[in-house]
């Protein structure tokens, strides 16, 4: 299981919050794992230098077709412009149709509690995941 490990691209502040965000995405086939592994590092490759990035892990699980993505922000709007800046907004853009799956997760943290953990991540995505299946049962 390839991992790019917690990166610090700009030191939190010892007192404060931090906001985080982790994702779960799974492509339709391995035939899309190489491609969209390769943009994933496009995109860590752009957060190392973001303004307001506080820190950021990546994990693939190839043969499960599955990426794990987790970073915490200086705030919601840091994160929303990096998401919104190219390279980001075109990677998501063109890797739309090799998606099945996508989980996201947002909370926040004191700074002395950087870098999450990938349990932590991990179980709050699984929270997620039913949160937005029973949403989806409710609504049909």
């Amino acid at each position: 299981m390839p991992t790019l490990p917690w990166t610090i691209p700009n030191p939190p502040p010892l007192h404060g919050t931090a906001f985080v965000m982790a994702s779960r995405f799974e492509v339709r086939s391995l035939r899309d794992v190489p491609r969209f592994f390769l943009r994933s590092l496009a995109a860590w490759g752009q957060v190392r230098t973001a303004p307001g990035a506080y820190g950021a892990s990546l994990v693939a699980e190839p043969l499960k077709r599955v990426f794990y993505t987790l970073s915490a922000w200086e705030d919601r709007d840091a994160l929303y412009t990096y998401a919104r800046t190219e390279p980001h907004r075109g990677i998501m853009t063109s890797l739309r149709s090799t998606m099945s799956a996508s989980t996201f997760t947002f909370w926040e943290v004191e700074t002395s509690g950087l870098p999450i953990t990938w349990d932590d991540a991990r179980r709050r995505l699984k929270e997620q995941a039913l949160t937005d299946s029973a949403g989806g049962q409710s609504a049909a």
